[in-house]
């Protein structure tokens, strides 16, 4: 039996899909690596758990939506498909989504080797330039999936070294992995991803970090609303791939540092 599973990042994909005649069984990844805290061992209990500790108090939501939302959602990586579909975007947020559920496909023995293939939304010309999955029609989605590509065992030790160089906050030794890697197969869109995470990290003489900067660069040049300041800083940054309770968590720093008043 052919049993086939869709992994979407996020709920926004979910609409678009829904109107594609593409067979197989639907997970939705809900969470936000790229920000908070990691483990290397992304099957350990203790992962999850300072996971959901950590996006309760970030974003005030309750344990048990966690629970139903994200945990209960894994649970159907336990049942034994033959083809797995990612589809994921080209941004920082989805790239190291990607790398986990990568990650825990690798490491699930009950996995009989199932074929895995990557769906990826890039600067998507034939689509009017639309940015996200979130955006496209059913057809616009079956139109992706027939340019899917299969990932090999290459890629997947790619994206294991990706994973946990990130996971380790090994700064210097992810620059240099990516500087030294001129070949990405599958997946071309890890490094540009990465580059922006490298990015992020480092802080100015301000002692400000990247993002924070440029938001207090926005708000300084005449934003003086959230959703103002969202819409400019997508407009520029779309790399990072952040939601609005996203960047809330920069603008909370940059209030608590009396940059910013909103």
């Amino acid at each position: 039996m052919n049993a086939i599973l869709h992994i979407l990042n996020g709920d926004a994909a979910l609409d678009g899909f829904d109107q594609t005649g593409l067979d197989g069984d639907v997970m939705v990844w809900r969470e936000v690596f790229s920000e908070g805290p990691l483990q290397e061992n992304i099957l350990s209990g203790s992962f999850w758990s300072a996971r959901r500790d950590w996006i309760g108090r970030t974003f005030d939501a309750p344990a048990d939506e966690y629970q139903h939302k994200v945990i209960d959602e894994l649970g159907k990586l336990n049942s034994r498909y033959t083809e797995i579909n990612l589809w994921f975007e080209f941004d920082l947020h989805c790239q190291v989504n990607l790398l986990g559920v990568l990650e825990m496909l690798s490491l699930k023995t009950d996995m009989s080797a199932p074929a895995i293939y990557l769906i990826c939304l890039a600067d998507c010309v034939q689509f009017d330039n639309k940015k996200g999955l979130g955006e496209l029609t059913g057809e616009q989605f079956e139109e992706l999936y027939d340019a899917r590509e299969r990932l090999n065992e290459w890629e997947l030790g790619l994206a294991a070294d990706a994973w946990r160089l990130y996971v380790n906050n090994d700064l210097a030794g992810l620059e240099k992995w990516l500087n030294e890697n001129t070949f990405w197969g599958g997946l071309p869109l890890l490094k540009p991803a990465l580059q922006a995470h490298l990015k992020r990290m480092q802080t100015n003489a301000d002692g400000l970090s990247y993002i924070e900067q440029k938001l207090l660069d926005i708000y300084n040049g005449g934003a003086k609303t959230k959703t103002a300041i969202y819409h400019a800083f997508w407009k520029n940054e779309s790399i990072f791939g952040m939601g609005d309770s996203e960047i809330d968590i920069y603008l909370n720093k940059l209030k608590e540092k009396g940059l910013i008043e909103l």
